[in-house]
């Protein structure tokens, strides 16, 4: 991962968290605009709303499959940053699938962030 080269962003976000996911990528959306970006269904029709000049490619939602399909993206080594705002304070019906995508993330390391402190640190690294 080095700057100036595209990169293709996963974005995801659990209910409570989809308008922090919103406010970071209108904060980023600058650096964001020169990298492909994939989003589960929902949370990538909040982030098209907000920012209608990103190109966002919707997946399915969360629960209908969005996270298989990026982790699926990411074993086929077509993804290359993971954006996910967990919610942890509450459960989650497909909490198997949320586990399977970190795993994969982790399995095939690339760089994933949980929260906007370590999103910001991952967009500031390919500044430079």
């Amino acid at each position: 991962m080095g700057s100036g080269a595209l990169l293709n962003f996963g974005l995801v976000a659990h209910d409570d968290r989809k308008q922090a996911m919103v406010d970071w990528v209108l904060a980023h959306a600058e650096d964001l605009s020169r990298h492909s970006i994939y989003a589960t269904g929902t949370t990538g029709t909040r982030l098209q709303a907000a920012c209608p000049h990103l190109s966002i490619k919707l997946l399915q939602s969360g629960p209908h499959g969005g996270d298989q399909q990026l982790g699926a993206m990411i074993c086929e080594r077509k993804l290359d940053v993971l954006i996910f705002f967990v919610d942890a304070l509450s459960p989650h019906p497909h909490d198997v699938d949320v586990k399977a995508l970190t795993r994969l993330a982790i399995l095939y390391d690339i760089p994933q962030a949980y929260s906007e402190s370590t999103a910001n640190l991952i967009m500031k690294s390919l500044a430079g």
